[in-house]
């Protein structure tokens, strides 16, 4: 090789070396440098523990340093947020988020859901499902507003008690159908069910998983999800929207944050790696069999979204009379 060729080649490989050492160098992270905690502000085994555990095992696989689940309770998952928002912004401890963070703020939590968090991925959403029950002769969503709008007041629908996704599901579609159903208020979706089934409730709002196999015998009707795309336990029943219903949207949601001033480095290589989790067998099964849709997308679309949720809540806590 002559030496002006030796010369240009030489050239050449050191360009190409510091590009690459360049473009890694913009990505790269002492990160993790020591295990990570990734806090629930509810018990171990429930719906919101289960995503939590799923992508700590892929992020201790991915980044070679152990990412464990701490389960908080307390306070409807305000103690876990409160201790990640006030708590290093180094991104050694994050919350596994739920709707929790914004009805919190609805509620004048210590904490500002879209300035005191560093949010990561969406991870997931858990549709409800509007039934009817054996007391009312109908086989929609346009059939029931048709008849709410006849008898205002007249039918009930079962729901959780407070700032919950069952109870506000009525206040949202009360507001955007231009209805009256009247909300009798349970403890929990499985008393409702039981009131439901024997008639002494004409509707229920209740997560899709824990009504589907009443559908499927016929015992109820389903009329819509409260969810923006269909669920994965119910393909075949549409969305409020498609039923009727414009824009309604209310789901539970699962998302994973930082606090605010984690570092931008730390939050891309967790986003990156949750994507790929959410795309993968060993995930997403385990989420659809609980009756949870896997979702995924950068951080800027779960902080828009989560500002969107922060701004719902406040209009649904203050058209229930929740406000404090």
């Amino acid at each position: 090789m002559r030496p002006l060729q030796r010369l240009a080649v030489a050239v050449v490989a050191a360009s190409l070396a510091w590009s690459s050492s360049a473009w890694t160098s913009s990505y790269a992270i002492d990160y993790p440098t020591r295990p990570v905690r990734i806090i629930v502000g509810f018990a171990a085994g429930s719906s919101v523990d289960l995503p939590a555990r799923l992508l700590a095992q892929r992020f201790t696989e991915e980044l070679g340093r152990p990412f464990v689940v701490e389960n908080r309770g307390g306070a409807g998952g305000n103690l876990a947020a409160e201790a990640v928002a006030r708590g290093s912004k180094d991104g050694h401890t994050l919350l596994l988020a739920t709707n929790a963070i914004a009805n919190a703020a609805a509620m004048g939590a210590s904490y500002d859901p879209v300035k005191d968090f560093a949010p990561i991925i969406t991870i997931a959403t858990g549709p409800q499902m509007l039934v009817a029950g054996p007391s009312l002769n109908i086989d929609n969503l346009a059939q029931l507003i048709t008849l709410a709008r006849q008898h205002p007041d007249r039918i009930t629908y079962a729901g959780g008690t407070g700032l919950t996704m069952t109870g506000l599901a009525g206040v949202l579609l009360n507001s955007m159908a231009d209805i009256k159903l009247r909300h009798i208020p349970y403890p929990g979706s499985a008393p409702g069910l039981v009131d439901l089934l024997a008639g002494r409730v004409d509707l229920l709002f209740a997560p899709a998983l824990a009504v589907m196999s009443h559908v499927e015998k016929g015992e109820l009707k389903a009329l819509a999800t409260t969810s923006a795309t269909r669920a994965g336990v119910a393909p075949d029943v549409p969305t409020m929207a498609e039923a009727g219903v414009p824009g309604y949207e209310l789901s539970l949601w699962y998302g994973l944050v930082g606090p605010a001033g984690m570092p931008r480095e730390a939050i891309d290589m967790l986003s990156r790696i949750a994507n790929e989790a959410l795309k993968s067998d060993d995930v997403v099964k385990p989420l659809r069999a609980q009756g949870i849709d896997p979702v995924g997308g950068t951080p800027e679309q779960f902080a828009r979204f989560i500002e969107r949720e922060t701004e719902k809540m406040a209009r649904m806590a203050k058209l229930g009379g929740l406000t404090k």
